[in-house]
């Protein structure tokens, strides 16, 4: 019979039993065997003689069982990579996660290898958006979840550029033209690159297409028409019931809803900081697949470095240097 023993064991079962029935002081036991008395001591209190498992009893994690299976969800929703999947869970979970901690907790789950998540059938792949210099921005606005100390839920402007993927957000109480018009002089004001498109949808807030002419074409005179007039850009509407037209900042709101399912905002502001953080993380610190594995701002800079024409002012990498 083979018997498995601790690569240090100093004795075998038959000895453990000696001991154990043995009513010696520990000390000759000690002795005679070639151990320690605290040994000794050991094997007459185990009913056993064999080994036991030297797994840790207590887990090392920083997680609560409720963070780990939000943690195990981003990771199988948005296939992120280890360093990724640390940036956001420091950022919306813990900041005290360690990278091996995280790593741990998904080998613990199944979830540690990235690529055994991937589908096996290939997806049917989006189709590829037509390559554009920096400047061709899409908009859109999402309803926000109505917080306990809101009397009324608030809207979110949001606007990405087509080539670099950067993004820039704002709450509006409403989604009134006046509101588009202030949301897009922030942008114009922040965004460093020269804007001379903008794809929009047909919503009122930014187009009287469908409500002004039986032709179903926009007038010129709606308000946010007359501002993108005045700050030269070209302002381009979606064909109606077609979201997908507005698919790249449709996709960057299906991230502001997995950020809105996976965390408890215990106020208004603390929805909206967080929702600025997010930005912020996503724009310097997220890789993008679509920027070959880089970041929004580093794919502008390196814009900027081979055409400086397209731009009003320098990138920065910290943000809100450029404002």
């Amino acid at each position: 019979m083979q018997i498995s023993l601790h690569k240090n064991a100093r004795t075998t079962p038959a000895v453990r039993a000696q001991i154990a029935a043995s009513s010696e002081p520990a000390s000759v036991l000690a002795a005679r065997y070639g151990v320690t008395e605290p040994t000794i001591y050991k094997w007459k209190r185990r009913d056993c003689v064999h080994d036991r498992s030297h797994t840790a009893h207590r887990l090392q994690t920083n997680l609560t069982p409720a963070q780990e299976i939000v943690v195990v969800h981003l990771r199988r929703a948005l296939l992120l990579p280890l360093d990724d999947l640390l940036a956001v869970t420091h950022e919306f979970i813990s900041d005290k996660v360690s990278r091996s901690g995280l790593d741990r907790c998904l080998r613990r789950h199944g979830v540690g290898n990235l690529n055994a998540l991937k589908p096996s059938q290939p997806v049917q792949p989006h189709k590829a958006f037509k390559s554009y210099e920096p400047g061709y921005l899409h908009m859109d606005v999402k309803y926000l979840p109505q917080m306990q100390d809101e009397t009324k839920r608030r809207y979110l402007f949001v606007a990405i550029d087509r080539a670099t993927r950067w993004v820039f957000v704002q709450i509006k109480p409403n989604k009134t033209a006046a509101s588009a018009k202030a949301f897009l002089k922030a942008l114009h004001k922040a965004c460093p690159i020269h804007i001379n498109k903008l794809l929009t949808d047909n919503g009122k807030e930014f187009t009287d297409r469908l409500f002004a002419s039986r032709e179903r074409k926009p007038t010129g005179n709606h308000e946010f028409d007359q501002l993108c007039q005045s700050l030269g850009i070209e302002h381009r509407l979606t064909r109606p019931r077609t979201p997908q037209t507005n698919g790249m900042v449709e996709r960057f709101n299906g991230r502001i809803a997995d950020i809105l399912k996976t965390h408890h905002f215990n106020s208004a502001e603390d929805l909206e900081q967080t929702l600025l953080r997010y930005v912020a993380l996503y724009n310097h610190q997220l890789p993008q697949a679509a920027l070959r594995s880089k970041t929004p701002i580093q794919a502008m800079k390196q814009w900027h470095q081979t055409h400086p024409e397209l731009f009003n002012k320098r990138p920065y990498d910290r943000p809100g240097c450029d404002s």
